[in-house]
């Protein structure tokens, strides 16, 4: 079984840490559920164990969190939606790139519920949208912007962090950084593609596309 829990507010990311700490050792006890935990950030930096200090562009903007996760420099913040899926991958599948695709496929049928076309780039950690509004790069390939992003850490085959998606946060907060050290490409979010969808919605969109890739 999979607990679904869901926030109202913001957490504070030392509380959804100490909490995630605790339903993972309880999940390796035999002693509670799988969860999956739906909730906002207030404005914040993280950093993964491969993060570049010189991508952290503003150090007074935000608190700055070591998030002991895979991968670079992030923002969380009110409008995006952070889902932390703490999942057993012994009754799974122990395979974590499997399971980071798993993820990524989450993001992108939860997109496709609003029209959006959600796509993986080799070497660009994350999902991404095609950005015809915008003008191309100097190269000529079409801009795009980065809508959501994926943070792994696991620990004996439980998984801990997970995925967050950009529905209405303030895009300038993400300037204080270099969002997972990618320079190249701008960042978006659904708001910003003209869907102004409620958090409720993205919630039932995860939960339903949830079942049907991690649930078979």
């Amino acid at each position: 079984m999979v607990e679904w829990r869901i926030s109202d507010g913001l957490t504070e990311y030392p509380d959804a840490m100490q909490a995630m700490e605790t339903r993972v050792a309880g999940i390796l006890s035999g002693d509670l559920d799988e969860q999956v935990w739906l909730l906002e950030h207030p404005p914040m930096y993280t950093a993964g164990t491969s993060a570049n200090a010189a991508d952290l562009l503003d150090h007074d903007r935000f608190p700055v969190y070591e998030a002991r996760r895979g991968g670079e420099y992030t923002y969380h913040g009110p409008g995006q939606r952070v889902a932390y899926a703490m999942l057993d991958l012994n009754g799974r599948e122990k395979d974590v790139r499997k399971y980071v695709n798993l993820l990524e496929e989450w993001i992108i049928q939860t997109l496709d519920q609003f029209a959006v076309k959600g796509e993986r780039r080799a070497g660009r950690v994350g999902v991404w949208v095609v950005r015809p509004d915008l003008p191309p790069l100097p190269d000529g390939t079409p801009a795009e912007g980065k809508i959501a992003a994926i943070g792994v850490r696991i620990r004996r085959w439980v998984t801990f962090h997970g995925i967050s998606i950009n529905v209405e946060p303030d895009l300038e907060h993400f300037n204080g950084i270099v969002p997972c050290g990618i320079s190249d490409y701008g960042v978006t979010s659904l708001f910003d593609l003209g869907i102004p969808v409620t958090m409720n919605d993205v919630d039932i969109a995860l939960k339903a596309t949830f079942s049907q890739i991690f649930e078979k």
